[in-house]
């Protein structure tokens, strides 16, 4: 065996299905004489997010590897990887590397030190022998802990050497760390004083598949629970007591209820301070349940901190509240909290139905959402976004009813990296109808990647809101725009789809919108992807309910 072979080994016993990889890297065949399936794709960072979103919707249980040349290779992963980063997610980076003789002269690019800042540990391997020992380093550092990617660089040399003996590698197990009891204890105490407890739920209750906790605990107390942008589907949005998720914008209810909530339990959540994410507005006694002790008191002053896995968390609070409570969840006071929420729902949507069944041309966005979630199941769908208007438009209408129905991302904010995540999805669920929403800017950033969709069978279902114009900036370049059109984009991207062999559709009217998507869906259930383009108004309004600090 030589090096390739040790870690394409690894990598199988590790349970690595397939290789989101581009395009000279010595670990691509290695990995395909042992079944792993190579993933080639057109750009180095929609391999990285193919290789996230397969992660996100395994829940860490089975990482993302991507692998990639050296040199260019790894340096246009950049910012694949750095997203990766922001948003916590452990996928497996295994860039080639330029020969030992070459790494401490110049120019040459060293992954190790240039991706330090954007990796939860990257490391460079010097001799085939120390292979087993950096990988499982590695894969520990994906399970365990609060997530991010992990790159371990391979010089050119180490790739062919030969490797003495039985390669001496057991997977790594993922080890969570129950919190203190007494910490619990002064939770619950926190949590029963309060007048309106809010929990805050992020994508650590996703990971530690925690969902079934949360909703006991919620019911118990019982108290409204709104989540992350990356946390949007830990809890079910049909549920009585969900409020909705939080970037920019944000559903009314999530709003009302962190106005009048005394006390915010956040748990699975760093409580990152972002301009794309929800804050607690200072009047707030806060309650911070994170796996990572460096998170709290990072960006707030938390009155109260507990470290641990959030699904041990959760289930130790639910059992002190149980114990305390001494019988079944109250159903007077669920039933009256349910009320208020249901009752600031219905003005909210209310307010907005004229925008959700306009029949306007150009269309508006907000009734492509609504006809999507009354053609499909939410159960049966796993949905996301890309950047700006896209996403600033479904999260706070869409209802993600399942975990990881919806995969939320945002705290970078990389136009194109939905298309990515979106089939790393599918190859993770092929059972599932998997979705990406994204602009017209967004797909001119990824778009080649449709056809990496097309020649490897990822039955994928891409929708482009397509308005012409790059809106984000337009009250930044208002100069630019008037006197050059520096905002105005153009193309037609379902003739773009066609050349690169993707089946798609043109919707010009809101009533062709639905006969499209049922096309669709007869030809992503045979594992070819589609896309349809939607040309869409402008589309600037959002729902931003105000609220101080938010």
């Amino acid at each position: 065996m030589n090096g390739a072979d040790v870690v394409a080994t690894i990598l199988a016993r590790e349970g690595t299905e397939f290789l989101s990889c581009y395009p000279r890297n010595p670990l691509i065949e290695a990995c395909a004489k042992l079944d792993i399936r190579p993933i080639l794709c057109r750009q180095e960072r929609v391999g990285v997010g193919i290789a996230d979103g397969y992660t996100r919707v395994r829940r860490g249980r089975v990482n993302g590897v991507f692998a990639v040349q050296q040199g260019p290779g790894i340096e246009n992963a950049f910012a694949g990887v750095a997203q990766a980063h922001a948003e916590n997610v452990p996928i497996l980076i295994l860039p080639a590397g330029a020969g030992l003789d070459r790494q401490y002269r110049h120019p040459t690019f060293s992954a190790a030190d240039v991706f330090a800042p954007v990796t939860k540990w990257a490391a460079r391997i010097h001799d085939a022998a120390e292979i087993p020992d950096a990988l499982r380093q590695a894969y520990h550092a994906l399970r365990t802990g609060k997530g991010g990617p992990v790159l371990v660089e391979i010089p050119a040399e180490v790739w062919e050497q030969e490797f003495d003996g039985e390669v001496d590698y057991m997977p790594v197990e993922a080890l969570a760390a129950a919190p203190d009891p007494a910490a619990v204890a002064r939770a619950v105490d926190m949590l029963l004083e309060a007048e309106h407890p809010l929990l805050w739920a992020g994508q650590g209750v996703l990971y530690a598949d925690a969902s079934d906790e949360l909703m006991e605990l919620a019911e118990f107390l019982p108290a409204p629970v709104m989540t992350t942008n990356p946390g949007k589907s830990a809890f079910p949005e049909n549920h009585p007591l969900a409020v909705g998720a939080s970037t920019r914008s944000r559903p009314r209810m999530l709003v009302e209820m962190m106005k009048r909530a005394d006390v915010v339990l956040a748990v699975g959540s760093s409580l990152t301070r972002t301009p794309f994410g929800p804050m607690i507005p200072p009047d707030k006694r806060i309650i911070h349940a994170t796996n990572d002790p460096a998170d709290i008191n990072k960006d707030y002053r938390v009155d109260h901190g507990v470290v641990g896995d959030a699904k041990l968390v959760l289930a130790m609070l639910g059992a002190e509240i149980r114990s305390r409570k001494e019988g079944s969840p109250p159903a007077a006071a669920m039933e009256r909290l349910a009320g208020e929420i249901a009752a600031v729902r219905a003005v909210w949507l209310g307010d907005w139905e004229a925008q959700l069944r306009s029949d306007e041309v150009p269309i508006n966005q907000y009734r492509l959402i609504a006809d999507l979630m009354d053609a499909v199941d939410p159960d049966e769908v796993i949905i996301t976004h890309d950047s700006g208007g896209p996403r600033e438009q479904l999260l706070p209408f869409w209802q993600a009813t399942a975990p990881l129905g919806y995969l939320g991302w945002g705290k970078s904010t990389q136009l194109g990296y939905g298309l990515g995540l979106n089939m790393g999805a599918r190859l993770a669920a092929p059972d599932k109808l998997c979705i990406n929403v994204m602009g017209d800017a967004a797909i001119g950033m990824t778009g080649m990647d449709l056809e990496t969709a097309a020649r490897n069978g990822i039955g994928t279902l891409t929708i482009v809101f397509n308005n012409g114009v790059m809106a984000a900036e337009r009250d930044v370049l208002k100069t630019s725009t008037a006197k050059y059109g520096a905002l105005t984009v153009s193309g037609n991207y379902a003739m773009v789809a066609e050349g690169l062999g993707v089946a798609a559709a043109r919707v010009e009217t809101p009533d062709a919108f639905r006969p499209a998507l049922e096309e669709a869906r007869k030809v992503t259930e045979s594992d070819r992807p589609f896309l349809i383009e939607c040309l869409v108004k402008e589309g600037y309004d959002f729902s931003r309910e105000h609220l101080e600090g938010l």
